[in-house]
């Protein structure tokens, strides 16, 4: 008998297909896998070995919703591919702030003829975000709205519990802003919007800092304004509420201590530092 020994090689592209994203069809995953038909193409899959598929410096392109895109980033956050975004969910916030389609035939035609561009990302005690970090009463609104979003009933009953019984805080920043006070939230945005498009800022990742509200989610009046003005942000150009402060690094105390998000994951609780980070993975934009 003769030993067989089967050797893989690791893929110089690939493309992960999210086909249950919000705006995904028969037809427009067809059409991604006829774009892509050259790259290894992969269902998404969260215990998925990305080293293990593709070269150090292979092109991956995202096709999928903001859940799926952020999986994606965080996994290749401290590498240099390049990444293509086919932003296909339902909110698509990171890729409208990075001036991203959200159409299928334009967002190809940005991964083939764009360039790569590092761009800022968030860390909140080491943990990755893309849109937002929240302290308090906003960051447990964004995981309530998202649970519901994903008909993840118990998940909505303990965020939308949070969301009720969030409180007043004291606070204290260092770093590159210093000063203190009370607030029933912090918010500390990276992308125009988060959630359901709920508007926060006009930042951009491609902008080198992060911006910090205190008054978004000063209330649940304040929630309430902002996913009404969903409709105001659909006008481009359209800047978020309340005064922003911009900054790079700061950290973040409070008494009692207060919950912490990434995006739409809770943390833990305060302190909390906060840094804007250029990354060494870079997102294909228009030229």
């Amino acid at each position: 008998m003769t030993a067989v020994k089967l050797q893989t090689s690791r893929a110089t592209s690939m493309l992960i297909l999210s086909s249950k994203a919000g705006s995904m069809s028969p037809a427009v995953v067809a059409k991604i896998r006829k774009a892509f038909e050259s790259s290894l193409i992969v269902e998404f899959d969260p215990k998925m070995d990305l080293d293990k598929l593709i070269t150090p410096t292979a092109t991956v392109v995202v096709a999928g919703g903001d859940g799926t895109i952020a999986w994606v980033v965080r996994q290749l956050v401290d590498t240099k591919h390049p990444l293509g975004i086919i932003s296909m969910g339902t909110f698509n916030n990171f890729a409208r702030s990075l001036h991203l389609p959200t159409t299928v035939d334009a967002a190809i035609r940005v991964v083939r003829q764009g360039k790569p561009h590092p761009i800022t990302l968030g860390r909140v005690n080491g943990t990755v975000f893309l849109e937002a970090a929240a302290i308090g009463l906003f960051g447990a609104t964004i995981a309530a709205g998202d649970a519901a979003k994903d008909r993840a009933f118990g998940a909505f009953a303990t965020a939308a519990r949070k969301m009720l019984t969030a409180k007043r805080f004291r606070y204290e920043l260092t770093g590159d802003l210093t000063g203190g006070g009370s607030a029933m939230s912090l918010v500390f945005a990276n992308t125009k919007s988060i959630g359901s498009q709920m508007p926060l800022s006009d930042k951009t990742p491609e902008d080198p800092y992060l911006e910090l509200s205190i008054h978004a989610g000063a209330s649940r009046t304040d929630i309430v304004k902002r996913v009404l003005a969903r409709a105001v942000l659909a006008k481009e150009g359209e800047a978020g509420l309340g005064q922003m402060f911009r900054f790079r690094k700061i950290q973040v105390t409070t008494k009692p201590r207060a919950r912490i998000y990434a995006d739409n994951f809770r943390l833990g609780l305060t302190p909390a530092s906060i840094t804007a980070e250029l990354s060494a993975l870079k997102i294909i934009l228009p030229r």
